[in-house]
């Protein structure tokens, strides 16, 4: 850098592609983020899904104020090379964080840091899944903050920091096992302090869009692509490989759910079949980029087997991990380190041209086993043990709680925490409760005995049509037919008799009218 009359100038020169590589990485790894929202909104129930939205969303933000803060600093201080377990703060606020940190880079430290960024970003992300339909908003973020301070940078430091003890060690972790494992543990671990949602909410609970689970996991597919790739940091026969493993991976998990699932229930589960293709997708990520085609094709079978059999430890064990956090990310993780330990190649991690290393048991390096072992250890217990410590303190201050009330997740975390809903029918239905319309007239009461069917209909349609001419219901563009349920509409329209049969799906459950202080389940 030069200083002239008029400014100064830099005379750094990068390597274009590199920088390029490392940018658009960055930006799709951060695309993930809003696929991982759409995935956890649509496995909730409707009254709730705008908030996982939200939650998702805003700890991304969260962990980008903190990043900028001092995460950087804490995780890849370029002054801390002699630390072994956490960087210093000589990089706050990204102080000094501008060029090339070496002679030999051939890419700007503010493009790495970027793209570090979003890998603690889609991390804090998976954690929040754990609020799901019970968790208060605010306080998670605190939590967050915290979380990514005292657990995610010191990890980060071990493995990735030259001064790390576990990248000294020689510990082969590719693109992050251990944010898998760490978000995992630490989303168990907060699920254990929320506790278990009231078992009478979850009257025939299922997912509420598989549509939107499809679609999110569709997207994280898209963006795990680079999210692996990228880790090479420069466009070349690695970041290829990791590419293709990554998919192959993905593709033998979502298959091998997907038949375990049909084992059982005799149908293709969507849903599983998703889960299997995320959780090939979380164990190609510590090995994409170390073990060779044929391992990722086992690979993808073996998480596909161990996760789905690993669903049953929150049973096991009593606890309400909503979105499976443990199973998918956690389980999936350490398949993936182990990987590593068995059948990752020296030809495999040279591929980049730089790296150096001995591999794994398939190349004889049988020390990279017991390395493995105690790095998964490491991260697993250092995880918990903070992330308790941070929840138990949090829970016992009172404006930080970290669960709603009972009456709050009865009514859905979208009304409590956001006021706004994913779905303008829930609103409605509840207004529709308010206003009064009889709803024995709904369901045929024994009081109406002589009525037909069709003259309780009309009756109820001409109460609605009436509440919507003297404007008690506040709406201008509905009918009476809005706010008829399901029920109602097809005995009015259908007169095929499998069409009025007792539906026991969630839709009934959740679009018929219910008695108005009835909230259990909406």
């Amino acid at each position: 850098m030069t200083r002239s009359e008029n400014g100064y100038q830099w005379h750094e020169e990068y390597d274009g592609a590199t920088v390029a590589f490392m940018i658009i990485g960055a930006a799709l790894i951060f695309f993930m983020v809003p696929g991982l929202g759409f995935l956890y909104s649509g496995l909730a129930r409707r009254k709730s899904a705008l908030a996982l939205i939200w939650v998702v969303l805003m700890s991304t933000l969260v962990g980008m104020l903190q990043w900028y803060f001092w995460g950087y600093s804490l995780a890849f201080s370029k002054t801390a090379k002699n630390h072994k377990f956490i960087g210093d703060l000589n990089s706050f606020g990204f102080r000094n964080v501008y060029g090339k940190v070496n002679e030999s880079d051939v890419y700007p430290e503010i493009a790495y840091a970027g793209f570090q960024m979003m890998f603690m970003c889609v991390t804090l992300s998976i954690v929040s899944g754990a609020t799901a339909e019970r968790g208060r908003l605010l306080p998670h973020m605190v939590f967050l903050f915290l979380f990514a301070t005292v657990v995610y940078c010191p990890i980060c430091y071990w493995i990735w920091s030259p001064g790390g003890w576990a990248y000294q060690w020689g510990v082969l972790d590719w693109a992050g096992g251990f944010l898998e494992i760490v978000s995992a543990v630490a989303g168990f671990v907060y699920s254990i302090f929320l506790g278990r949602r009231r078992e009478k909410l979850l009257i025939n609970f299922r997912p509420h869009n598989v549509s939107m689970v499809t679609l999110g996991t569709g997207i994280l597919w898209f963006g795990w692509l680079l999210f692996n790739s990228a880790s090479s940091l420069s466009p070349n026969l690695r970041s290829a490989y990791a590419f293709f493993n990554t998919n192959i991976s993905a593709v033998t998990g979502g298959m091998t759910w997907c038949l375990l699932d049909y084992r059982t229930e005799k149908k293709w589960s969507t849903v599983g079949l998703c889960s299997g293709i995320i959780c090939g997708l979380v164990a190609a990520t510590p090995s994409s980029g170390c073990i060779t085609l044929y391992a990722s094709l086992i690979q993808g079978i073996v998480a596909g087997v161990v996760c789905n059999f690993a669903t049953k430890i929150k049973y096991y064990l009593n606890v309400d991990d909503s979105m499976d956090l443990l199973a998918e990310h956690g389980i999936a993780g350490i398949v993936g380190l182990m990987f590593n330990a068995l059948f990752a190649a020296d030809w495999v991690i040279g591929m980049d041209g730089t790296t150096e290393h001995r591999g794994g048991w398939l190349t004889h390096n049988y020390r990279q086993i017991y390395k493995q072992i105690a790095y998964i250890a490491a991260v697993m217990c250092y995880c918990a043990v903070v992330t308790a410590i941070i929840c138990f303190v949090l829970d016992i201050i009172p404006f930080v709680k970290l669960r709603v009330s009972e009456e709050a997740e009865a009514n859905g975390l979208d009304e409590d925490q956001i006021g706004e809903f994913a779905y303008d029918y829930v609103e409605v239905r509840r207004d529709y409760y308010e206003w009064g319309v009889d709803t024995d007239n709904m369901h045929g009461s024994d009081n109406n005995n002589q009525e037909t069917d069709s003259d309780i209909i009309t009756n109820t349609k001409n109460d609605i049509q009436n509440k919507i001419s003297h404007h008690i219901i506040p709406t201008s563009d509905v009918t009476a037919d809005t706010y008829l349920p399901s029920s109602a509409s097809s005995n009015d329209n259908n007169d095929n008799g499998d069409a009025n049969e007792k539906r026991t799906s969630q839709d009934e459950l959740e679009l018929t009218p219910q008695p108005p202080h009835d909230n259990s389940i909406s």
